[in-house]
């Protein structure tokens, strides 16, 4: 997602946009194509919006407040409303980023649909759904889709309201029949239904993702110094501290438990400088990792 934000905002700080164009409707932009050279990482709140996000060159990492998910080129995301981090990654042949996002609001969906959601957008009498993203790989008529959407970013002066009505809800009957219609439906049933999660639940499931603390304090909704506050009031312990250790207790079981090398380990626990990693795990364990590995394995 390139919202008119974050075009502002990488004008400012140098970062290069090749390309971006939006298409309106109802006064809201609903179709978004943009080419950026990376590495580049965003936070996206969508407290009252969702986003079907198409990859077409690069990689997209994305974070929800519980969930990780990474989106390759010609696969895509349904991403309901919620907090979002995403982290663009340029392709290996072109060096860039490029994707096209179609956005959806709640009064846009009753104007098109004259106030009659179809059922598959409705709430279910069920629980929330567990997930918050879902990915699909572009089958041959997503991928015709979105050549059309492309087409009509060259050729504006065909564009008018009726045909952008058409063009929504062809996606909305494309989503409908997917092959990954049960992860997709049930999103699609809640889509402007947010799950809330709890302060515990967010940093439990971002222990070992490799974020920044303002990273985190945006997933919780918090400032950073709000966070801190809120965190050492919960775990009593300040959060650089907390996470760390956290890092080190799994990359210790890791050691014991697989036969990963040190820095298969030190990655996949978030650390991202080996040797910031082995100098840490020695401080706690009075051990080098591998030292470790070795001494505990033998008693």
């Amino acid at each position: 997602m390139i919202a008119k934000a974050l075009i502002n905002f990488l004008r400012t700080t140098g970062k290069m946009i090749i390309e971006h164009k939006t298409l309106e409707l109802f006064g809201k932009m609903v179709f978004e194509k943009a080419i950026i050279k990376p590495p580049f990482k965003k936070t996206n709140l969508m407290p009252d919006e969702a986003c079907f996000l198409y990859i077409m060159q690069g990689e997209n990492f994305s974070l929800s407040e519980t969930e990780q998910i990474r989106v390759a080129e010609n696969e895509a995301v349904l991403m309901k409303c919620g907090s979002y981090l995403s982290q663009m990654f340029a392709s290996k042949t072109s060096g860039t980023y490029e994707a096209v996002a179609v956005h959806f609001y709640p009064d846009v969906l009753k104007k098109i649909y004259d106030n009659e959601i179809p059922n598959f957008l409705k709430s279910k009498e069920k629980p929330f759904p567990e997930k918050s993203m879902a990915k699909l790989k572009a089958d041959e008529l997503l991928q015709k889709y979105f050549d059309s959407i492309l087409f009509y970013f060259s050729n504006r002066e065909l564009v008018n309201e009726e045909l952008m009505i058409l063009k929504l809800k062809e996606l909305f009957l494309l989503l409908e029949n997917t092959k990954n219609a049960t992860a997709i439906h049930e999103i699609l049933s809640s889509l402007f239904s947010p799950r809330t999660y709890t302060f515990k639940e967010i940093i439990s499931a971002h222990l070992f993702s490799n974020l920044s603390l303002d990273e985190l304090a945006r997933l919780t909704n918090y400032s950073l110094s709000s966070f801190k506050r809120e965190f050492d009031k919960i775990y009593c312990e300040s959060p650089a501290k907390y996470i760390k250790d956290k890092k080190l207790e799994k990359a210790a079981e890791l050691l014991l438990v697989t036969n990963h090398n040190v820095s298969e380990i030190a990655f996949e626990c978030g650390f991202n400088d080996l040797s910031g990693f082995s100098r840490s795990f020695k401080e706690k364990y009075s051990h080098s990792p591998n030292d470790y590995r070795i001494i505990v394995k033998k008693k």
